[in-house]
């Protein structure tokens, strides 16, 4: 008997911006990730505010999800997927955010995707906003500094709520909300281009205009939860942070501190705003030692108490470690690094393994917001070379997904309310953080690289059969 409830929601995860490529067809606006260039590891990708020619842009082919969704799909089915999570971009629906009509050929694509979905017997988990904002609404407005933005987005969120009505049961609305509490989450995530920022990892940052943003979004978020609510009242509607575990390098009290702020900051203060539906005491003292002012509407409080969502969601890829001496080594990760822990392994890209803070993590979260629970996001961005034979045996992606999974099961057993979980890139797709397709997450190959050459063709990693017996037993047979 499996620890996993019956109808636990397997499945795979990717975005509209990072696989679907097709980036000016059928009508389709330039979103912010359309003017990223390609990047490295070792060299930040560039922000371009015009289309330059002969430069490479990864978004603009991606995988071509677009022209294969059919086939991606089917593949999804045959690994027994009970959910798929995927985003649907914004300037396809509204090309610059601005239109009094949603563009009908954006929207088709999706009957036809959500269609896929569901004559396999997949659950569409669709993400309204996944680091894709309008250019266009970039640049007249410097993104979500702006009020005007909230009413755009519950309009593009009404939209699509009307449209999918009885398709779609389970939505969130931001991805991974909490990177505007970040630098790099200026441009990614609330599509603010201050003057002077060209690298997308080295951006001109404003505190000030990064929670001002965060704040209309907090705000338009609590709006589309109300209205999805109100157009189907069967549909769950959840928040997705990305989950920044911290803890302190040493136990010398100054060391838990500086932990306990992080996660405060990084973790907690968004998820509090959209589960509890108010702001935490603890940032009051914050904005006031960083000099920001969040300048609210009458009723804004009350928008978001009226707004909380449903059931929470978050990525987890690796944990970092907080301490207040600057001299001790540092490490990478998922939006943001920390100190490094001498007891973890590391990832090609330098992210530290830690498949008990996942266990860690679902039992903090749960004791917090007692919600159910979704890991949205998790996985390995690891090189996978290719045998003689043209196969790829990535063990070591099986053995990252197999501890992470037993990991789950143990926080099932401590009383966590777990509903699903959906892998990052079950196909490859191109990184959000860098524009390489060398970081391969995909229990899928495809035959796409760095240069933007490839045929695009799709094949089966060694993960994918173990993947599909894994949702086959419901997690039991993780060998």
């Amino acid at each position: 008997m499996s620890v996993f409830a019956e109808n636990f929601l397997w499945g795979g995860a990717v975005a509209a911006n990072q696989c679907e490529g097709a980036w000016n067809e059928a009508g389709k606006g330039i979103s912010d990730s359309d003017v990223c260039t390609g990047g490295s590891h070792s060299r930040s990708k560039r922000i371009t505010r015009t289309i330059e020619p002969d430069t490479f842009y990864p978004s603009h082919e991606a995988i071509d999800f677009y022209h294969h969704y059919k086939e991606d799909i089917a593949l999804f089915a045959e690994m027994g997927f009970k959910v798929f999570r995927f985003s649907i971009a914004w300037t396809r629906i509204f090309p610059t955010g601005t239109e009094e009509e949603p563009n009908e050929a954006g929207l088709e694509f999706y009957d036809r995707v959500i269609e896929e979905c569901l004559n396999h017997g997949i659950e569409p988990l669709v993400t309204i906003s996944h680091y894709e904002m309008p250019f266009a609404l970039t640049e007249k407005y410097n993104g979500w500094t702006s009020r005007e933005c909230i009413g755009l987005f519950v309009k593009y969120a009404q939209t699509l709520f009307k449209r999918y009505k009885g398709k779609v049961k389970y939505w969130l609305t931001f991805n991974e909300i909490n990177a505007g509490a970040m630098p790099m989450g200026g441009f990614l995530s609330l599509g603010i281009l201050n003057e002077g920022t060209t690298d997308f990892t080295n951006q001109v940052d404003i505190p000030q205009l990064r929670f001002q943003g965060l704040h209309h979004q907090f705000v338009a978020s609590a709006l589309a939860v109300k209205a999805g609510h109100e157009i189907d009242p069967e549909c769950q509607i959840g928040c997705m942070i990305c989950h920044i575990t911290t803890y302190p390098l040493t136990c010398n009290p100054d060391d838990i501190l500086e932990a306990q702020k992080r996660n405060q900051i990084l973790n907690q203060f968004c998820g509090d705003v959209q589960v509890r539906g108010e702001y935490p005491s603890f940032m009051s003292r914050y904005f006031k030692e960083n000099g920001i002012t969040v300048e609210m509407e009458p009723g804004d409080l009350e928008i978001i108490k009226e707004g909380c969502v449903d059931y929470y969601t978050f990525s987890y890829y690796m944990s970092n470690c907080a301490t207040a001496s600057p001299e001790q080594a540092t490490s990478s990760g998922n939006l943001m690094g920390g100190a490094k822990n001498p007891y973890l392994e590391s990832s090609d890209w330098g992210w530290q393994i830690d498949p008990k803070g996942l266990r860690y993590t679902l039992n903090e979260l749960y004791g917090r917001y007692r919600i159910p629970l979704m890991v949205v996001e998790n996985g390995l961005g690891a090189y996978d070379k290719k045998e003689e034979d043209g196969s790829i045996k990535d063990d070591y992606r099986i053995d990252y997904l197999k501890k992470h999974i037993e990991q789950m099961k143990e926080a099932v057993e401590d009383g966590v309310d777990l509903m699903g979980y959906t892998p990052w890139g079950c196909i490859d797709l191109v990184s959000a953080s860098t524009g390489e397709m060398a970081k391969r997450y995909g229990f899928i190959y495809v035959e796409k690289y760095d240069d933007g050459t490839g045929d695009l063709s799709r094949k089966k990693k060694k993960s994918f059969d173990w993947y599909k017996k894994v949702i086959e037993t419901n997690g039991e047979k993780l060998d």
